[in-house]
């Protein structure tokens, strides 16, 4: 199948995808904030540069587009035209992110992962579910990292990482 768009309309449509305050980034910011819960954002001098970072509970989130960082859910499709590039391209999307959650786990914080099919598409949760999910978390020291995905994938506490 070939690009519907010309070359300069697709750079112009990958150009305003944002990679901080998303709709799902802001709706988990929102939640947790209402929860009494106060956070740093994108800090630089972390590892990957967590969308949320908790310094009084030792913790940090990240919201991941699942398409973006492939997650493998029904949102994370690779694309029919340029199969090599894109795989490619998120593949090392998907390196870096595991770097960067075993550098932060070295450097010992906790680590939060939200996916967005936990928050978007047939397989989601109640918003209300994926917030408490990450208040209790955050709040109760679990030594390992988690990950909030929608309820047909994978939903995961690895503690033994």
């Amino acid at each position: 199948m070939t690009d519907v768009l010309t070359a300069a309309q697709r750079q112009l449509n990958m150009s305003r995808i944002r990679w901080r305050d998303t709709k799902p980034e802001m709706l988990v910011r929102q939640g947790l904030h209402a929860r009494g819960m106060r956070y740093r954002l994108h800090d630089r001098k972390l590892p990957g540069r967590p969308d949320l970072v908790f310094p009084r509970y030792g913790a940090v989130v990240f919201v991941h587009g699942c398409f973006w960082h492939a997650h493998g859910c029904a949102l994370s499709k690779v694309p029919a035209t340029r199969r090599d590039f894109w795989k490619q391209k998120l593949e090392g999307n998907a390196a870096r992110d595991r770097n960067a959650v075993a550098a932060l786990r070295a450097d010992g914080w906790r680590v939060l992962v939200i996916w967005e099919c936990a928050l978007r598409g047939p397989a989601r949760w109640a918003e209300i579910e994926v917030l408490n999910m990450a208040s209790s978390w955050i709040r109760h020291a679990s030594p390992g990292p988690l990950e909030i995905a929608g309820k047909n994938a994978r939903r995961t506490d690895r503690d033994n990482e």
